[in-house]
């Protein structure tokens, strides 16, 4: 039998989680139909989203429908869950768009097409809601191609599938030819081309009322092509598992829900985190072999993920764990089912795994690559008559869930911050607060979650010498592309400094997230490579060489600062603004206000489209000015499109005046010993100080 899983996308108010209780009933696999209205639809299965009627947290059904057993995944469609969605996306065989008749193609539609096309996920399109008197398939149909590509063909009319089929082969050199020799298309060339992305089926109806709804079900099955992993026996493919998310049932069991994407997964099995170095060999222990012979197998694995690379390669320092999938979930809405084994292409929730994360790999399954969607703002907990440590313990709890959230414990300002989406999100945090964890805590103002980074490379050294203790190490600090983060690496030799230790420096690294000196707002898109460093035999220890990394660190920035090579950044939307003709000059003016760009505005057609970039900052609220100047008749589609330079850096820097050298926990200075007492080194004199010699020929003193 045919296996997908099949991932429900949607703007908010679209009818997607009524299309899948529709999906779901005509399958059979409801007895009667839910209501989103109601508060009784079979993928609500949480309180707060019945009492809000969206989707916060993406959920599974299983139905079966043919020769096809399908995985409905739905997602949440509110803006502020988008991350929650995202993450879904790297597990789909295939997606369903869904979009609204009554609205046409909306802002955050066009975002989720672009996702889609980023994640090479083949896609469906449902227009829903055509009971609405205005609803036009012409119409709808040339739009959809308009706004998302040429490539949305009418596929629930077999009389007008049989008439693109010229349309269709034009996409295609394979189809043309199969179509000039034989005047038409089989199935298994449309599977082919929808699994290419080169055509989209597009579908009619209302979920509501049933209508369309078989149509678009008998399409889904015949149509989704047979994924790859499941055409080969299970003992010929190595274990491989994608994780895209974590969840904590009643019972306060924490699950770890995942794609198997090769091999089996069994009940008991051992797994680990661990990869060779080509990352091409499964680390999965089975529960027979002996506690030594695992011992010896994990420390393996920890040699070749742990090597150190000179010449400045890449190192992973992450510490290697092996946990037992205790239970096997195949969930299908609230409800589940223990399985004793998962294949290839099952959906799954694993209980026993503490160590896990949203995109990890496991087994041959690579990580998944950095998210495209982003928070923008940071809120500052207000916990009112709340305990703060066991606030602080349960933001951690729901930070494990959504690592987006960034939940952090300022220790200079002696506050918990967390970074969220927007209001909505808020809202959900603070009241799952109280139903969960029964703390009653508030939020202040949100504000914008800027970054730092250097225009140059710098060397940080940093010296920590109490008496009978002893670290030094010396970083070279480089500018990094936009958006790649930080890296880190190790050029320094194992005759100069142990490799345990050298691993020891970059996990420190990697532990804590180092901060900028000019706002103290973190440093970003950055490569952090170990030069040199010096260890006693005697009097190090492994805390040392932190609080030698760490000062480095420090160090590096105040000399990039000094030197006038630190700069701020601040985040940007990727926006398209639609809206009438006689508005486009108020636009435009605002756009450039802002601080902006955008490109040649398109007037063809009913309404003007202006597409550029502009600040968060600026333009935040900027929806609600739209909707007020146009009367309601304009639109805004904003997507975080990065980070660039802050384009009011000295007023921000001013305004939230940070002092680095006041910042006793991220501290610049170095520590010596003379005559059996320690004594602090200020960063500007450090090098006049240290002991190893520089290892970087570009130093300026």
């Amino acid at each position: 039998m045919k296996r997908a899983i099949i991932g429900v996308l949607a703007h908010v108010d679209a009818g997607k989680t009524t299309l899948c209780e529709g999906l779901l009933f005509r399958a059979g696999r409801l007895r009667s139909l839910g209501r989103v209205d109601h508060g009784d639809a079979f993928l609500d299965t949480e309180q707060e989203e019945r009492r809000r009627g969206i989707t916060i947290f993406s959920k599974q059904a299983i139905l079966k429908h043919g020769d096809a057993c399908i995985t409905l995944l739905d997602t949440p469609g509110h803006v502020d869950f988008s991350a929650e969605m995202e993450r879904t996306l790297s597990v789909l065989d295939c997606a369903v768009l869904v979009v609204s008749a009554a609205d046409s193609v909306q802002g955050h539609a066009e975002t989720l097409w672009r996702l889609l096309g980023q994640y090479q996920v083949p896609t469906f399109i449902f227009v829903n809601k055509m009971d609405t008197g205005e609803a036009d398939r012409a119409t709808l149909l040339t739009r959809l191609r308009q706004r998302f590509s040429e490539g949305c063909m009418m596929f629930d009319d077999a009389a007008q599938l049989k008439v693109q089929a010229e349309d269709i082969a034009t996409l295609d050199e394979g189809a043309m030819n199969e179509y000039l020799e034989h005047g038409n298309l089989s199935e298994a060339t449309l599977r082919l081309m929808i699994s290419r992305r080169l055509i989209f089926p597009c579908y009619f109806g209302s979920a509501l009322k049933l209508d369309g709804v078989d149509a678009f079900l008998d399409g889904l099955a015949r149509y989704t092509a047979q994924s790859e992993y499941t055409s080969q026996p299970t003992h010929l493919r190595d274990f491989g598992a994608r994780i895209y998310k974590i969840s904590h049932d009643p019972q306060g069991n924490r699950l770890t829900w995942l794609k198997v994407t090769g091999g089996e997964l069994a009940v008991k099995m051992m797994l680990t985190n661990a990869r060779s170095a080509s990352g091409a060999s499964p680390r999965v222990v089975n529960t027979a072999t002996s506690d030594a012979s695992k011992s010896r197998i994990v420390e393996r694995a920890a040699e070749e993920s742990g090597i150190i690379k000179n010449n400045a390669a890449e190192v992973a320092t992450a510490e290697i764990w092996q946990e037992k999938a205790d239970q096997i979930r195949v969930y299908s809405g609230a409800k589940f089912t223990l399985a004793d084994t998962a294949a290839a292409g099952t959906l799954c929730a694993v209980t026993g795994l503490t160590r896990t994360y949203p995109g990890q790999g496991l087994g041959v399954e690579s990580d998944a690559g950095k998210p495209l969607l982003e928070p923008v703002l940071t809120y500052t907990l207000i916990p009112g008559g709340a305990d703060v440590h066991k606030s602080l313990q349960a933001l951690r709890t729901l930070e494990d869930e959504d690592p987006l959230l960034h939940v952090r414990w300022q220790e200079r300002l002696q506050e918990v911050q967390l970074d969220l989406m927007g209001e909505v999100q808020l809202e959900i945090i603070q009241q799952l607060m109280h139903d969960r964890f029964g703390l009653d805590v508030g939020f202040g103002p949100g504000s914008i979650m800027y970054r730092e980074t250097i225009e140059a490379p710098v060397e940080g050294i940093g010296h920590f010498e109490p008496l009978r203790h002893y670290a030094e190490v010396h970083l070279l600090l480089e500018p990094a592309p936009r958006g790649s983060g930080l890296r880190f690496a190790s050029s320094c030799s194992q005759d100069v400094l142990d490799r345990n230790w050298q691993r020891l420096i970059l996990t420190h690294l990697r532990e804590r997230e180092p901060l900028g000196v000019l706002t103290g707002s973190p440093i970003a898109d950055m490569r952090i490579t170990l030069l040199t460093g010096r260890g006693h035999l005697k009097h190090t220890e492994g805390g040392d060489f932190r609080q030698a990394t760490y000062r480095a660190v420090r160090h590096g920035l105040m000399k990039a600062k000094s030197r006038q090579l630190c700069r701020l950044l601040e985040p940007w939307y990727r926006f398209r603004l639609e809206l009438p003709h006689d508005l486009l000059g108020r636009a435009m003016s605002d756009i450039q206000r802002m601080g902006g760009n955008f490109g040649v505005p398109d007037s063809t057609g009913a309404y003007a489209v202006l597409e550029g970039e502009a600040p968060v900052s600026q333009m935040r609220d900027y929806a609600a000015q739209v909707n007020v100047y146009s009367h309601a008749q304009g639109s805004i589609t904003r997507m975080f499109a990065g980070y660039r330079p802050c384009h009011n850096e000295a007023e921000v820097i001013e305004q939230i005046g940070y002092d680095p050298q006041t910042d006793i926990e991220n501290t610049p200075d170095s520590v010596f010993c003379a005559h059996g007492a320690g004594y602090t080194v200020k960063w500007d004199r450090v090098e006049d100080f240290m002991h190893v010699e520089s290892a970087y020929s570009g130093n300026m003193r």
